[in-house]
């Protein structure tokens, strides 16, 4: 098993969610973050006056698949997410050792 971890802009979510559902991933989770990459933040100007915003608000999705289903996932996430623009964010895949479902004890690859 392995956990997808995708940092993607905020108006991608809904393309993302979608490519994910018509992969048949069982479920997400979604958290709104905040941080840079290489692009370093931006300045805006509000009411005349400009200001530096160092954080910029990303949307964290993390999702545990199959080792048989991650290619296809990223896969799908790089299309849906990508604009072609600086800040189109990152993909983390990692191991996941255990997966335990609370409510009936299944685990591993039942439990996804």
């Amino acid at each position: 098993m392995k956990k997808i971890e995708a940092i993607i802009k905020p108006f991608k979510l809904d393309e993302v969610r979608e490519a994910l559902s018509e992969l048949g991933a069982s479920g997400l989770t979604v958290t709104e973050v905040k941080g840079f990459g290489r692009q370093k933040g931006h300045t805006e100007l509000y009411r005349g006056a400009e200001y530096v915003v160092d954080f910029l608000p990303k949307i964290k999705i993390e999702v545990v698949v199959t080792a048989a289903m991650v290619e296809t996932a990223v896969d799908a996430i790089v299309k849906a997410a990508h604009t072609g623009k600086i800040g189109d964010g990152k993909i983390f895949v990692t191991a996941v050792e255990k997966v335990i479902r609370i409510r009936t004890g299944e685990t591993d690859d039942s439990a996804i």
